[in-house]
């Protein structure tokens, strides 16, 4: 046998002796008691939990809705067909693809011999005709001294008219002697009449201004035009940028190739100055203004975040500009949204971001300062006012 003492069997209810008069002593449980089960906590919890979702998620939309998001949007930038309006045969070509050019630099130039020579045609032309302003000048000052005659002659010969006047009638003159002295006084007359003629024509050729400089005739200034437009076109053979950026489609012109006037020869789009076309829906511009703080993010580049300020929206939604506007007098109507556009300005002082191409697609986040409300989301909830049909 074992040296263990071997426990007695627990008492049980109907094992104790049942005395008559003695109470049986209580029956002390060793069971532990029952707990809830895991179930009815869990569901405990859910209950507890959904209206502080409710609560948290009715906060967050109140308070929420100051960023406006547009992911239709794309990257642009200053761009221009470099032409010029003096037609030629390109005779050297200064830059190669895809280079970046400062504003005024030269690009390429064209064969200018044809445009030299008429420059010295022109300034001749102008010497030509300050020679014959002064000229006329010269005639008109002599116009006058042939009138300051005239006069003379007229006063004269009307003297002398009297007097033989006088002299016939004293039947002294002869009449013959009349009628000669009457004669030259009419063609003195007559003469002086010419002369005044001859010297207003010369005074409209100075421009009414004999006595002005030559320099402000008009024949004189149209000349000088002429020749400042010819001195225009020879500097317009040399072709410049006229802002900073990066020139492409260089490989289109080659020296040696002739462009007729206004042709663009190739392009250039600038590095410096982007920004953002957006398109947002007419919903979504409530409380965009001019000037609201905006994030851009570009696809090309994750992770980076370029600055921006809305600059302007459109005073028409985009559907005003298309060729064929949208009629609704079918009396099939139907609402669609419209889209305006928006331009957002972009700050590219930061150099160690990456450069920004033209027509990279974007995303833009409006900062409008304005959270949605508790009157908004109350119509949200239950819905705005019915409209009678």
């Amino acid at each position: 046998m074992s040296s263990e003492a071997v426990a007695p069997p627990a008492a049980r209810k109907e094992d104790a002796p049942n005395i008559p008069g003695v109470r049986p002593a209580p029956v002390i449980s060793t069971i532990a008691p029952s707990r809830a089960p895991p179930r009815q906590w869990i569901r405990l919890g859910l209950f507890l939990l959904l209206p502080l979702v409710l609560l948290i998620g009715a906060f967050v939309y109140v308070t929420g809705g100051k960023v406006i998001s547009m992911n239709d949007a794309y990257v642009e930038a200053e761009k221009v067909g470099v032409s010029t309006d003096v037609p030629g045969i390109v005779k050297d070509v200064e830059v190669r693809e895809n280079q970046h050019v400062a504003a005024g630099q030269i690009l390429y130039r064209l064969n200018d011999a044809s445009l030299k020579f008429a420059l010295q045609r022109a300034d001749a032309q102008v010497g030509m005709i300050g020679d014959q302003l002064k000229a006329v000048k010269a005639s008109y000052g002599d116009m006058q001294t042939q009138i300051a005659q005239a006069n003379y002659d007229v006063v004269y010969y009307t003297t002398e008219a009297g007097r033989q006047q006088d002299l016939l009638n004293a039947h002294v003159a002869s009449q013959a002697t009349f009628d000669t002295a009457r004669r030259n006084l009419e063609n003195a007359k007559q003469k002086l009449a010419s002369l005044n003629q001859q010297l207003a024509g010369i005074g409209a050729n100075l421009n009414g201004a004999p006595a002005g400089p030559v320099e402000t005739n008009p024949r004189y200034q149209e000349a000088v035009a002429q020749r400042d437009e010819v001195a225009r076109e020879l500097g317009d053979t040399v072709v410049r940028a006229p802002f900073a950026g990066i020139v492409t489609d260089v490989t289109a012109i080659a020296p040696g190739k002739y462009l007729p006037a206004s042709t663009t020869a190739f392009y250039l789009i600038a590095s410096d100055h982007v920004w953002v076309d957006a398109q947002p829906k007419e919903t979504e511009l409530t409380h965009v203004r001019e000037g609201q703080s905006a994030k851009v993010t570009v696809d090309t580049y994750p992770g980076q975040i370029w600055r921006g300020t809305v600059q302007s929206i459109s005073p028409a939604a985009a559907q005003e500009f298309s060729l064929l506007p949208a009629q609704n007098s079918s009396g099939n109507w139907v609402k669609v949204v419209q889209r305006v556009p928006l331009r957002v300005r972009i700050d590219t002082r930061d150099k160690s971001l990456p450069p920004l191409r033209a027509g990279m697609s974007a995303e833009v986040d409006v900062d409008t300062g304005h959270a949605r409300g508790l009157p908004r989301f109350l119509t949200a909830l239950f819905g705005g006012p019915k409209r009678a049909n």
